[in-house]
């Protein structure tokens, strides 16, 4: 059982802050905690005490962002824009390698599974 916001479901028992910072991509605790504040609602408000009129409330507030897809297709489009423009972070992108400075003689496993064209799957 849960509470359906912006097309995707967030369990009843979840509080409002962590429930769409979790489920929606593009949303981070703080910008939750924003989006409550602008809408009304009591900050450790749980998902099942929303009321109806709440629930479209932060649907509109959430409409205006740019979130989920919209956003993964931003992101995907600006690596595509540095691999074409052959800058260095373009490079380290399209190789597999970390982007912003890391070190790669250890612990680079994560940016080989990361920096790649396709980041997220549309």
């Amino acid at each position: 059982m849960g509470v359906v916001v912006f097309g995707k479901s967030i369990k009843h028992n979840f509080p409002v802050r962590i429930g769409l910072a979790k489920t929606i991509f593009g949303i981070g605790p703080h910008t939750a905690s924003k989006i409550m504040a602008k809408v009304g609602i009591y900050p450790n408000c749980r998902m099942n005490q929303l009321t109806e009129p709440q629930i479209m409330d932060l649907n509109k507030e959430i409409s205006e962002l740019t979130v989920e897809g919209h956003l993964k297709q931003k992101i995907n489009n600006d690596i595509k824009l540095k691999r074409s423009i052959g800058s260095y972070a373009g490079f380290r992108h399209a190789w597999g390698f970390p982007v912003r400075g890391q070190r790669t003689k250890t612990n680079a496993n994560t940016a080989k599974k990361l920096n790649k064209l396709e980041r997220f799957r549309l």
